[in-house]
């Protein structure tokens, strides 16, 4: 197995966490009381409980490095994850940011930062 990490990030309800992810691709691999994996393909993210969340202070990220970003977005999209400058859920297109990467940005409803980083070519 080659050298990974996988992001630990809050969730106030598995259910409805694994609900909004499924809805992007992502399926349940571990789920117990205390724990929770979804993947998507190589992807991986991690839930751990976080019951008094609050989703408007929440300071949790991470970032999915993606072969194609633009694809990952419409699929967000698709699923209904509207394209605005607030609320949650929300989604924002890649675009090319001052570090020379395309990055989108996925704000979940548990208020955690997904960065949609382009892999370069």
């Amino acid at each position: 197995m080659t050298d990974h990490a996988t992001p630990n990030l809050p969730s106030r309800d598995f259910d409805a966490t694994a609900r909004f992810y499924a809805a992007l691709g992502f399926e349940p691999t571990w789920k117990d009381g205390g724990w929770m994996i979804l993947t998507r393909g190589a992807l991986k993210l991690e839930f751990f409980p976080y019951p008094d969340l609050d989703p408007a202070t929440s300071s949790f990220g991470c970032c999915l490095r993606l072969d194609d970003a633009d694809a990952f977005h419409a699929v967000c999209k698709a699923a209904g994850v509207p394209e605005r400058s607030g609320g949650l859920p929300r989604v924002q297109a890649p675009a090319l940011e001052h570090s020379g990467l395309r990055i989108g940005y996925l704000l979940d409803p548990d208020g955690t930062l997904v960065r949609l980083v382009q892999n370069p070519a």
